[in-house]
């Protein structure tokens, strides 16, 4: 898309946006193993269906196929591509680590966390966008409004995330709900609850944080109830909007006819108003 409001050919960045592709996924097969979530778009996750060893050495042979396919983008632009794209990959990685050490911290600052969704989510759309305008032939500026509008975006996108993982519907959302819930993660929601409930809420809510022995249904049960009565759900909203008038300006900043910047419209709307 990006690419798209330079040129119109789009023929040669099929491996360069088959590259993004290969690797997302590969951080979702290792994501999926190390969180030991059970689904990944309506299906049963490949350690599930095999083993860890299988979602391990996949996962590798991805990030392999990955580096390939980029490889292949135009020997003009390859080297800032690569960069980018290495760049990435390891923020990448600090954003998961940091998305892990949170798991046995009870401290998480909302601040902490917006970085580490930044790194582990925004990054690669950023990325993704700006790989595709520099391969288009876009100006620095714009390529650089292009990579904040995905940063932006991005981290809406998994704000969205963490509401649609208490309040969405499974089949629509592709994965269970109640997930980050059970395995007490630190996500938006929890830390806004922490911060903002009252002495009853917070010790309802410490209760559920601590226990070692209940029943799944009842504990997703309580703590949405208990998100809902400290109005979470309104805060993650807000918060949302926020990220979503950066990403407006910035792509309002991109030096083309706004006729050609529909598509990319469309795709912010999909990703911010994706089906409760």
């Amino acid at each position: 898309m990006a690419y798209n409001l330079y040129k119109e050919d789009v023929s040669s960045i099929y491996d360069p946006a088959t590259a993004i592709e290969v690797y997302h996924n590969y951080t979702l097969l290792h994501d999926d193993l190390m969180d030991r979530a059970d689904m990944r778009r309506g299906k049963t996750t490949v350690h599930k269906v095999w083993n860890d060893n299988t979602a391990i050495l996949s996962g590798d042979a991805m990030l392999v196929l990955a580096y390939q396919y980029m490889a292949a983008s135009s020997s003009e632009h390859l080297k800032e591509v690569m960069d980018l794209f290495s760049l990435t990959a390891l923020e990448i990685c600090e954003g998961q680590q940091m998305d892990m050490n949170f798991e046995s911290r009870e401290d998480v600052k909302e601040e902490e966390y917006l970085e580490m969704i930044r790194l582990k989510t925004a990054v690669l759309l950023a990325a993704s966008l700006k790989i595709g305008a520099i391969l288009g032939g876009a100006s620095p500026e714009d390529a650089e409004n292009l990579y904040d509008f995905g940063m932006q975006i991005g981290v809406a996108f998994q704000l969205q995330d963490d509401l649609l993982d208490v309040y969405g519907d499974p089949a629509v959302f592709g994965k269970n709900i109640g997930g980050d819930i059970l395995c007490n993660k630190k996500t938006y929601m929890l830390i806004k609850a922490l911060e903002r409930a009252d002495r009853d809420q917070l010790e309802r809510l410490n209760h559920w944080l601590s226990a070692t022995s209940f029943c799944p249904e009842e504990k997703i049960s309580a703590v949405t109830e208990l998100y809902t009565q400290i109005g979470i759900k309104a805060v993650c909203e807000n918060k949302m909007r926020e990220y979503y008038t950066r990403a407006m300006t910035s792509l309002g900043a991109v030096s083309v006819i706004e006729d050609k910047k529909s598509e990319l419209k469309k795709l912010m709307k999909h990703l911010m108003y994706r089906e409760m």
